[in-house]
């Protein structure tokens, strides 16, 4: 099969699964979930005004340790507002890591600016800093106060660093290059809650960061994302970007073109709920990641994640690397294998700068990127995974390998 053939799944987005079935990463709903949402319906706060809105924001801030937090419908539009807050203007370009899920570019986009697509390194999968320095240097001028792509003539005027999987992208060599260069410091940190780089949970180095809620993420309000920020003024304008703009809401009188980004109450009552379980998560997916590595640890062709020294990952999502010639077969293989033994997997998004949504934005000099999104397989991670689980996960991952041999 072709590294470019679509691989079609009988577990469709939405689908009840059958019994049996190992989920990817489903949510864990144990803790006071189901008492704060009938606080909602008994008291009739279920849209975007009522105390857990506020309450999630200030409980998500404690917990990274950030001044200022702005709840959001999604992590997308947290990812929009952020970068307009931040001052990215139509026909700017932004700086991104080429192997992401999609989001930050499409949000890039909405903001009428350009991603620039910068090539991921080999240990970890992040956003490279050396060559994000050396696209300043080689494709970029400084000029009146600003630096400028030299081929595009386009003010760069952001970085967007992704922690992908759950592990932090290397910040301090792109906090130095945002400090040279006015660039505002955007953490796109929606898969990666808990985190810690260097001891500092994510969230509290950059100029502002963005959280996602989804289904599968650590903690889930259904959908749901997060701004936060330092900076008051920012905090501010987010807020009011987010419901609509208003000026004055007893004679809607709108001073901008706004947006209805604002979480519902319902959802963020689930927030609060998983926040106070947060910690529990995040040592349940570590622990998950440790078993995977030391099941696969002596399987030829399977590599597993590695760490940083100077990182704490969240884990959100195990992964693996699968190399053909040592493994005997490719991850489409394995990844059909899998799925025909009822268990869950997914490859790696496309490289964005294969991605034909994105095909006129400029890339520099990506190789990595579409390495590992050939060899690239995240396996069943969700936090209630069990023993039983994952030996029936790793079992068939060391069959196809005796079946390739």
């Amino acid at each position: 099969m072709s590294n470019t053939e679509v691989i079609s799944t009988s577990f469709e987005p939405g689908a009840t699964l059958k019994p049996g079935v190992i989920p990817l990463c489903v949510p864990e709903l144990g803790g006071n979930e189901w008492r704060y949402v009938k606080e909602c319906l008994d008291t009739n706060w279920v849209s975007s005004a009522g105390p857990f809105v506020s309450r999630f924001e200030q409980s998500l801030a404690a917990y990274v340790g950030a001044d200022h937090a702005v709840a959001t419908v999604n992590g997308t539009a947290a990812l929009h507002i952020a970068l307009l807050v931040a001052g990215v203007r139509p026909d700017d370009e932004v700086i991104l890591p080429a192997l992401s899920f999609i989001a930050p570019a499409n949000a890039v986009r909405y903001a009428g600016a350009w991603p620039v697509f910068v090539d991921v390194e080999r240990e970890h999968w992040e956003i490279d800093p050396q060559k994000t320095a050396d696209f300043i240097d080689r494709e970029c001028v400084w000029k009146a106060g600003e630096l400028r792509n030299r081929n595009t003539g386009r003010r760069v005027s952001a970085l967007l660093p992704v922690h992908i999987l759950g592990h932090p992208v290397d910040l301090d060599p792109l906090t130095e290059l945002a400090r040279k260069f006015d660039l505002a410091l955007i953490e796109d940190a929606t898969e990666s809650l808990g985190a810690k780089y260097k001891g500092r949970m994510l969230g509290q180095t950059s100029d502002i960061a963005c959280f996602s809620f989804n289904g599968n993420k650590l903690i889930t309000t259904g959908g749901g994302g997060m701004i936060v920020t330092p900076n008051q003024a920012w905090a501010d304008r987010a807020r009011y970007l987010t419901t609509q703009a208003k000026d004055n809401p007893v004679e809607y009188i709108h001073g901008e073109v706004g947006f209805n980004y604002r979480l519902t109450n319902l959802q963020a009552a689930l927030g609060c709920a998983q926040v106070e379980q947060l910690d529990e998560f995040v040592f349940r997916k570590r622990r998950i990641a440790q078993q995977y590595n030391e099941a696969l640890l002596d399987l030829p062709g399977v590599a597993t994640m590695k760490e940083a020294a100077w990182a704490t990952s969240a884990c959100w999502l195990y992964t693996v690397r699968i190399s053909p010639a040592a493994y005997g077969s490719d991850r489409f293989e394995l990844f059909r294998l899998l799925m025909e033994n009822e268990i869950q997997a997914r490859p790696l998004w496309q490289p964005l700068h294969r991605s034909p949504a994105h095909a006129t934005s400029p890339a520099y000099y990506v190789e990595v990127a579409d390495e590992i999104h050939r060899e690239a397989l995240s396996l069943p991670s969700s936090v209630g995974l069990s023993e039983q689980e994952m030996a029936r996960v790793v079992k068939v991952i060391r069959d196809g390998a005796q079946q390739a041999a």
